[in-house]
């Protein structure tokens, strides 16, 4: 049977508490209501929330996907109206939303607490705010006043959903080649072309859906540098700020899926008849820069997917692992040869400690970039503003690209747990690598968030970033290395070996970056995956010494984070050490695999 999510509420705020810089986001004057008890709070609401309300159409909507009718008109899974209207309701779209449209105004390292939630309770649902965030985000940077002020607060609040409209037929990942167009006609424009993979690009949860798209002007130059972005409304918004006429945009069909069988996935057509009505958003030619504001946050939660579709399948593998009694356990001295569950069973126990060490490195890692987007949105002094922006835009693609691989393998290892029985949709283990598996290639592939690590993140300031955030590794592990307990030690000394290897990549990456660009990316993915396993280590080498902390030291749940740490240490830290020959093999290794 398929196991109903358990909020892990007590992890997230341990990561938020302990873990990453809540103290100093809560002395900006932006956020002098994000106190413990507010902590607390929506935490346990939003868990009951997701719980109770969305985690059971998760296994439904798998069932019964999004329809399209004959008048291009798509139906969500039963349940998904309802439960929408309660999410708006309860205000949980407006969480971290700009005051003066009508937000809350939370930092978002608590919304994403809230949002891992969402997703692991049923990712299909959880898609639909997490785009309208990501064009909340888009207008609040780039808009114009007017535009703010008709859009922002009914996005804000979910009465209306945003999309994001990139992808064409014939362009794929390559922006340069989209074609959709945009003729001026007094004061708009008229968008004509047709965009697929578009989520949620038509549905029945909000009365308007504005959608962000890039598209050509008549006298754009060719490539990206000829790209603009617009606001094309589903309906119409008049001076009044009430729904007009609908405009000339339809969904022409959803795609049939693997995953996420109840987020409609849509082929949107613009222009068929009049043309669309779109609107321009800022200056014309920087589409592409601006759609990388709506990108970024994107791709922060959908590294978040990754974390909260492995928490989905840990919980799923631990009901299993403990409800089936099989052989006899080798782990339990008490029962030494007594008919067991499988969870006492070796390798089960490795699996199990594998997937719930690397989902806490995991959860802590995208919760650290959340509150350095925090710190750089809300702080008064421009240099902290700037380095906190700095190691947000150096983690996204890590975050990104790392949790959702890493969700993958996860995903597969709870299924494996299960035996035969994973491999039947009734225990739900399959439905969690199925729908895990578009977030590796949905916002960028893990490819070009390992070039973006690469090319942007390390060659273009030649390591400037990357060599601060060692430095803060480094400290770290010197912590560990000074206490008394031979285990923090020791994960002291794993963390120092991984900076070592991280840094020794950094290296050949600048030393071979203008001389043999075709090795550095051959090894990119490789060195993305090496910057997550020690990027881990660090967040759980801090959560190692937050455990020693005089108040938490001896509570249950320290001593588990503790166990926790170490593990990674052990079985994820120091494996992956091996990738940083790997990498700085990678001519030769290039050389051998056009050879095949």
């Amino acid at each position: 049977m398929a196991v109903q999510y358990t909020p892990p509420t007590e992890d997230m705020k341990f990561v938020i508490d302990h873990v990453v810089d809540s103290a100093l986001i809560r002395q900006m004057p932006a956020y002098t209501e994000f106190s413990d008890d507010v902590t607390e709070a929506v935490l346990e609401e939003a868990g009951k929330f997701a719980a109770q309300v969305i985690s059971p159409l998760n296994t439904s909507s798998d069932h019964e996907p999004a329809s399209l009718s004959a008048s291009h008109e798509v139906k969500t899974s039963t349940g998904f109206v309802q439960a929408y209207e309660q999410y708006v309701q309860a205000g949980w779209n407006a969480l971290a939303g700009n005051p003066e449209h009508g937000g809350q105004g939370l930092p978002q390292v608590l919304a994403t607490a809230t949002n891992e939630m969402l997703h692991s309770a049923c990712m299909s649902f959880g898609l639909c705010p997490m785009l309208t965030a990501g064009a909340i985000h888009a207008l609040e940077h780039h808009g114009s006043q007017a535009q703010k002020a008709t859009y922002l607060p009914k996005l804000i609040s979910g009465q209306w959903a945003g999309t994001m409209n990139l992808t064409e037929p014939q362009a794929g990942s390559d922006l340069a080649a989209i074609t959709c167009k945009a003729q001026p006609k007094d004061d708009h424009y008229l968008i004509s072309g047709v965009k697929i993979y578009i989520t949620y690009g038509e549905h029945d949860l909000t009365e308007n859906i504005i959608h962000l798209v890039l598209a050509r002007l008549p006298d754009a130059p060719a490539g990206v540098k000829g790209i603009s972005l617009f606001i094309v409304p589903k309906w119409l918004v008049q001076a009044d700020g009430t729904l007009g006429a609908r405009n000339d945009v339809k969904c022409l069909s959803l795609e049939h899926k693997l995953g996420i069988h109840g987020s409609p996935t849509a082929v949107m057509s613009y222009g068929e008849q009049s043309g669309a009505v779109g609107y321009l958003v800022g200056e014309p030619h920087q589409g592409l820069a601006y759609m990388f504001t709506m990108m970024n946050h994107a791709r922060l939660n959908v590294g978040l997917q990754g974390v909260a579709i492995a928490e989905r399948a840990l919980q799923q593998a631990l009901w299993y692992a403990y409800d089936r009694v099989q052989g006899k356990t080798l782990i339990a001295a008490d029962q030494a040869g007594a008919a067991a569950p499988i969870a006492f069973h070796p390798d089960v126990r490795r699996m199990l400690a594998s997937m719930q060490c690397r989902v806490q490195a995991m959860r802590a890692l995208a919760y650290e970039a959340a509150a350095h987007m925090d710190i750089a949105s809300a702080s008064d002094s421009a240099q902290q503003a700037a380095n906190a922006q700095e190691r947000v835009d150096l983690l996204i693609p890590v975050v990104k690209g790392w949790c959702t691989e890493q969700s993958q393998d996860i995903a597969s290892l709870a299924l494996q747990v299960h035996g035969g029985m994973g491999y039947v949709e009734e225990t739900g283990a399959a439905q969690h690598l199925r729908d895990a598996r578009i977030t590796t290639i949905y916002e960028g592939t893990t490819a070009i968030q390992a070039n973006d690590f690469v090319g942007r993140k390390i060659l273009r300031d030649q390591g400037q970033a990357i060599n601060a955030l060692v430095a803060d590794m480094r400290e770290t592990a010197a912590q560990l290395a000074g206490r008394e307990s031979s285990d923090l030690v020791r994960l002291g000394n794993q963390l120092a070996a991984g900076v070592d290897a991280l840094e020794q990549v950094v290296t050949w990456v600048l030393a071979r970056g203008k001389t043999d660009a075709a090795a550095i990316y051959f090894g990119s993915v490789p060195a993305l995956m090496l910057a997550g396993d020690v990027l881990g280590g660090w967040m759980m080498a801090r959560v190692a010494l937050a455990c020693e902390q005089s108040d938490i030291k001896n509570s249950s749940l320290a001593q588990k984070k503790r166990r926790a740490a170490l593990a990674y240490g052990d079985l994820v830290l120091v494996p992956g050490l091996g990738r940083a020959a790997q990498i700085v093999a990678g001519r030769e290794a290039l050389e051998h695999a056009l050879a095949m």
